[in-house]
């Protein structure tokens, strides 16, 4: 209970801020709870006409501020109400906000528009993502009118290597009369980004708290034995890591080496076995630590979690509560056909769940994922096996959080963790108003250094860098609206560009003390024989010569191979000598139709298909047999792929052949490289007894001034670098017809400026040639899908696509891509990604009409099938850019009906319920 003197000043507050800030007393009465300092704070500024930025853990309660610039526009001003746009980063948070708002503010007051949802779009309150926004102010939409404020929550996702951009890109193209909310999780140059929301905005006041209304305790799980990572707050901020865990771990490591003379770590040796997950979940239970997440970095290690704790016998929930989960599930899932559900694996899913535990998931069918949220959020569920993206998801805060590892996969390999990621995740522990603590456990391996985690929980915040960077579609949109040179302006704005010219004027005190540090090491170098400069520039003089030869030697190899390729044949057998396609091939097609050196076809007795290069070749390509390719041969069917290589092997020929004798140059001594090397031995600082001391001293000052060199050219590259990138772009799109030469937005402009993907380019382009004209709807599915799918590992490049019009139109789109790829190279540019195939089959059975297990069964690759999670992801996003050509103005009346047949096609089943749900 607080004390007289604090009801008191609390008494004298509420006076004060009632004549003072009107909107916001009476905004505070509606609460029910008392407004922390950061809330009230901020939304004071808010009131006196301020835009802010917000940064706050994860559950301080930023979204108060958010919630209050939606009393503000409704509360009106003196010409009655205002809009509020609310945006968020995902569809989840969007649908979680809208259903908030309606409760408090009711459904004629709020509208929701997603890519699947637009529900009363022109309500004063509009929660949407930010994608929707960027959009509507490209199109100048007349709802846009009437603004007053937009909330940006989870504004910190600009720094999305993905989709950061289009943060910025509404920050800076909304109207200056709009008042701008940023909320942000705490970063650490909170200030840096006001300074620039200040130069595009305006007005803003930076609001930071880093305290947690709910405290956060940090464990480490050892085996059995659970520790405090920190004795106390104060060696929470020290640093300072509990003397009993290090012991004990130290002793542990130390056993298992004793036990094992190859060491505990060797991959050859015993692994440690940690505590099983089924026993991590039984002790959480019996602690009180209960409902939690448990973080796992793999979709397959969720799911076999909850099949080891259905195995165990573990059980978290009473009759009444599986009661109340099965009655919740089938109300939810009822829609989805029967004839699915054995198909998604629905049996053993509720199973999971009336035991009260559950996988969360990427892979998960989006209306599984759903429940699971509900049910966790109710208490029914208890335990949640997740992978990171629950961290950036909705609001399911938990009383504990473990984590398993701290290395996690980022598509391209195994990282640790930042200490952002570990503030995203751990940040879920402590309910407020539920729990009066939160708890984050690691699980401890030997390869997992207390200290480590230590540094992780002790750095709070985390660096916003700006991933923002200039499209295609952004391009043609920027100059139709306001011109090249404007745009060129509002690019240099972003604060890519603001924190580049920041960097500068560190990078140009380095280049100062550089040139300081060099005129040290030339003192040093000095010698009473001679001008040492000099002697060192021969001997640099030297060593260049002599790496030129060696590359000259590597030049003539390659055009070696270059020419041998150019007299390839079909059917000729060559062996290819290096890499991970070595051994003997056939040639398909000799690549040599188009400019620049010759790519092959060729298929390899492992029946990988794909293109070679003279890259791959030490020596000339040799042919050693011929083998008859059938006339009509597709290397992208499996069956036609075997019987070709096993024609391959059966010449009978070794795989690898034998090592090629030396090489000689011919010619004898390079005169230049002799004429060096006396002028060299002539010098008079060669007969200096100090000579290599003094060379020392000038190697240093040579690698100092060429790392100068280097920090000169950054600094130029880094002024106007988004301006030239977006000079570039023009070129490019002027060359292929999207602008004039004088900067005027041409049809097939206007076509790319409404095509929202990250291959917007290449999707025009396959407008304007009629690639997709005469397609079925099926097909048109099929054919659009290699310009959005993306697998999530490397798949074979010969995957292989239905036979007849689809096989025309991905050839066809596989071409245009090439071409574009060449064009951009030669511009400089970040190339448009190759269009992927393997979504090609199942989407294509999907609008078919076939069943989905032949459909999931079709997606098959690296990780067997396709998880039903990402088939409606990825289904969703085909029926999104088919939605785009149904309305794209480039487009014939045909495709267009032909797009709108495909999207019905697709919208059935598992995906006509997620529409809904």
């Amino acid at each position: 209970m607080s004390s007289p003197a604090e009801r008191y000043a609390a008494a004298r507050r509420r006076a004060t801020d009632a004549s003072t800030f009107p909107a916001l007393t009476e905004f505070a009465a509606e609460l029910g709870f008392d407004l922390d300092d950061f809330q009230r704070s901020a939304c004071q500024s808010l009131e006196q006409g301020s835009g802010v930025l917000v940064c706050a853990p994860t559950g301080a309660g930023k979204t108060v501020v958010g919630e209050f610039a939606v009393h503000l526009a409704l509360r009106g001003g003196g010409t009655g109400p205002r809009k509020c746009f609310y945006t968020t980063p995902i569809k989840a948070l969007s649908n979680q906000k809208y259903h908030d708002l309606v409760r408090r503010y009711g459904a004629d007051r709020v509208g929701l528009l997603t890519g699947d949802n637009a529900i009363n779009g022109d309500a004063p309150v509009v929660v949407m993502t930010t994608e929707v926004l960027r959009n509507m102010l490209y199109a100048g939409s007349a709802a846009l009118a009437g603004l007053a404020y937009v909330v940006m929550d989870e504004v910190h996702y600009l720094a999305d290597r993905f989709r950061g951009g289009v943060w910025e890109e509404v920050i800076i193209h909304l109207p200056a009369s709009v008042t701008l909310v940023s909320l942000s999780a705490t970063v650490s140059n909170a200030e840096e980004f006001a300074d620039w929301l200040v130069t595009v905005r305006g007005r803003t006041e930076v609001v930071v708290s880093e305290h947690r209304p709910v405290p956060l305790w940090q464990h480490m799980l050892v085996g059995k034995r659970m520790f405090d990572l920190f004795h106390d707050a104060d060696a929470a901020r020290k640093h300072d890591v509990h003397p009993e865990l290090l012991r004990y771990t130290r002793e542990t490591a130390r056993r298992l080496e004793l036990s094992d003379p190859r060491g505990a770590l060797s991959r050859r040796g015993p692994r440690w076995r940690g505590p099983l997950r089924p026993d991590i979940v039984d002790r959480l239970d019996r602690e009180g630590l209960l409902p939690a997440i448990l973080f796992i970095f793999s979709r397959a290690g969720c799911d076999a979690a909850v099949q080891q704790c259905l195995a165990m016998g573990l059980r978290l929930t009473n009759p009444e509560e599986r009661a109340e989960i099965r009655q919740i599930v089938e109300r939810r899932i009822s829609a989805i056909p029967s004839e699915d559900l054995s198909v998604l694996g629905y049996w053993e899913w509720l199973d999971g769940l009336e035991r009260g535990l559950a996988a969360h998931h990427a892979g998960l069918l989006p209306a599984f994922k759903e429940v699971v949220e509900e049910l966790f959020v109710r208490g029914l569920v208890k335990a949640v096996f997740a992978t990171e993206t629950l961290a950036l998801g909705i609001n399911m805060p938990a009383r504990c959080v473990v984590l398993e590892r701290l290395v996690k996969f980022n598509g391209e390999a195994h990282v640790d963790l930042t200490p952002g990621e570990y503030t995203q995740l751990t940040g879920r522990a402590g309910r407020r108003g539920i729990d009066i603590e939160g708890h984050a456990v690691v699980v401890w391996s030997p390869e997992v250094d207390p200290r480590q985690v230590a540094g992780l929980a002790s750095t709070r915040t985390y660096p916003l860098r700006s991933s923002f960077r200039p499209s295609y579609n952004m391009a043609v949109n920027l100059v139709g609206s306001v011109g090249t040179g404007p745009a060129r302006e509002l690019l240099e704005a972003s604060f890519a560009q603001f924190q580049a010219d920041r960097s500068v004027v560190g990078l140009a005190r380095q280049v100062q003390r550089n040139t300081e540090t060099m005129a040290t090491y030339g003192a040093e170098a000095q010698c009473e024989q001679g001008d040492f400069a000099q002697y060192f520039a021969l001997r640099r003089a030297i060593a260049d010569r002599e790496r030129s030869l060696a590359r000259e030697g590597q030049s003539q190899r390659r055009a070696a191979a270059v020419r041998s390729l150019e007299r390839l044949r079909v059917g000729d057998v060559i062996r290819v000598p290096s890499g991970r396609r070595a051994g003997l091939a056939v040639v398909l097609d000799p690549g040599t139709g188009g400019f620049g050196e010759p790519r092959p076809l060729v298929l390899t007795q492992d029946r990988w298909a794909g293109r070679i290069t003279a890259g791959d070749f030490t020596s000339p390509a040799e042919v050693l047999a011929r083998v008859r390719v059938p006339k009509h041969f597709n290397h992208r069917s499996p069956a036609a792929r075997r019987d070709l290589a096993a024609a391959v092997s059966g010449t009978g020929l070794p795989r690898h052949g034998g090592r090629r004798g030396g090489r000689s140059r011919s010619g004898g001594e390079d005169h230049q490289l002799t004429e060096l090397r006396t002028q060299l031995r002539r010098h008079p600082c060669h007969a200096c007894p100090d000579r290599e001391e003094h060379a020392r001293w000038a190697e240093r000052g040579w690698r100092l001034e060429r790392d100068t060199a280097e920090l000169r050219q950054r600094v130029a590259s880094r002024t106007g670098s988004l301006a030239r990138t977006f000079d570039r772009i023009c070129d490019l799109l002027v060359a292929r017809g999207y602008l004039t030469g004088d900067g005027a937005v041409t049809d097939a402009g206007r076509t790319l400026a409404r095509i929202w993907t990250e291959t917007d380019l290449l999707v025009a382009e396959c407008l304007r040639r009629r690639v997709w004209a005469g397609l079925a709807p099926a097909e048109l599915a099929a054919a659009v899908s290699t310009l959005v799918f993306e697998a999530r590992r490397e798949t074979d490049e010969s995957a292989s696509v239905p036979r007849g019009p689809v096989a025309d139109a991905v050839d066809a789109t596989l071409a245009l891509w090439s071409g574009l790829e060449a064009d951009e190279a030669a511009r400089g540019l970040d190339t448009t990604r190759e269009p992927d195939l393997g979504f090609v089959w199942p989407i294509y059975r999907w609008a078919r009409g076939e069943p989905l297990a032949k459909v999931l069964a079709s997606g098959a690759g690296l990780d067997g099938e396709m998880p039903a999670g990402d088939f409606v992801r990825w289904a969703r996003q085909v029926a999104d850019l088919l939605g785009q050509l149904a309305d794209a103005g480039g487009a014939d009346a045909d495709l267009r009906a032909g797009a709108r047949a495909a999207i019905a096609a697709v919208n059935r089943g598992v995906l006509a319920f997620n529409q809904a749900a």
